[in-house]
């Protein structure tokens, strides 16, 4: 059974009134008592759902924008159309939303739980791009609905919704052999990324189904941006290291860095060498030769996330969903 407010109080020596206040987010206890009456209700399992402003069902969704390097999620195109998705649906769900922007080498992550708890947020989607595991942990501590947009933890129990990130790059690979008959290279991210990892499975698995090693793939690590991969990638061919014939990029930006680097040294794409992107960025389509890549439905998982998470808020059930949703290959020019 749950420790109550009144129990609390005496554990700490304070008054039921303080406690409250504190329990509430209402004015009149000082910062430190505020701190010590919601450590120790953690520590005691206090429910926090008795809060009244969590039984307001006219309460808000709130999406969080966790931002760990910055360097993906600062692509902003991407992601607003994951916000048009949510507040599109919330809207037809009758939902307020709220946008809470949040940089790990910055803000504090304890404070932001911490006013979640008496905020009127009944329910919260997480963009998981840039997620660690333990930050995911943190916020499912709050007992507050929870949607994880764009990541996946086997270890946290959580309803997520995501791209199928290794049926994309097979897709991917896979046509890049196609056409090529070549062994592919793989511009890899520098940046560790969840999301990177399983295009990386997937690049493998189509070239291994191709008859091919993986071991024998050329690959060259950049920075997951246009101005970062175009810098790194005129590095690498100032070294005069070896190309391969076609390459597969984790995503769209560093396809696009790598191919201006790429005609800058003299280079003809795609009679040279020939690349496949990931994401479909508006971008894509303008640079010369036009961007084959990975098409990601992105509105539509923003609605699917909303929709699922509107329905932990009216019938909570004991089990977790992972939703995951395919991509399609768009054939341009630079293949």
């Amino acid at each position: 059974m749950s420790i109550t407010a009144k129990e609390l109080a005496l554990k700490l020596n304070l008054s039921t009134t303080a406690v409250s206040m504190a329990l509430n987010n209402k004015a009149g206890v000082s910062t430190e008592t505020r701190s010590k009456v919601m450590e120790a209700a953690e520590k005691y399992g206090y429910d926090f759902s008795k809060l009244s402003m969590k039984s307001n069902k006219n309460g808000s969704i709130y999406t969080i924008w966790y931002r760990n390097s910055n360097a993906v999620i600062s692509y902003s195109p991407i992601f607003n159309e994951l916000m048009d998705g949510i507040e599109r649906e919330c809207q037809i769900q009758n939902y307020k939303v709220k946008i809470l922007n949040f940089y790990e080498k910055r803000d504090v992550l304890q404070r932001l739980l911490e006013d979640l708890r008496v905020s009127d947020c009944i329910g919260i989607i997480l963009l998981g791009t840039e997620l660690s595991e333990e930050a995911g942990k943190s916020f499912l501590t709050l007992s507050i609905p929870t949607v994880i947009l764009d990541s996946y933890y086997d270890s946290l129990n959580c309803n997520s919704v995501l791209i199928n990130n290794r049926h994309g790059a097979y897709l991917a690979t896979d046509y890049l052999i196609s056409r090529r008959m070549k062994q592919p290279g793989h511009l890899q991210s520098s940046l560790p990324l969840r999301n990177f990892t399983e295009r990386e499975e997937g690049f493998q698995k189509a070239v291994r189904d191709n008859g091919m090693a993986a071991s024998n793939c050329i690959v060259h690590k950049v920075a997951p941006s246009i101005d970062g991969a175009f810098a790194d990638m005129l590095e690498i061919l100032d070294q005069n290291v070896s190309l391969a014939d076609c390459y597969f990029a984790d995503n769209d930006l560093i396809a696009i860095g790598a191919m201006k680097a790429l005609k800058l040294r003299g280079y003809r794409l795609p009679e040279d060498i020939s690349i496949v992107g990931f994401d479909n960025i508006s971008e894509s389509r303008v640079i010369d030769p036009t961007l084959t890549t990975i098409s990601i439905p992105r509105l539509h998982m923003a609605e699917i996330a909303v929709r699922k998470l509107v329905e932990c808020i009216n019938t909570p059930v004991p089990y977790t969903t992972k939703i995951e949703v395919s991509t399609t290959l768009v054939k341009r020019f630079s293949v």
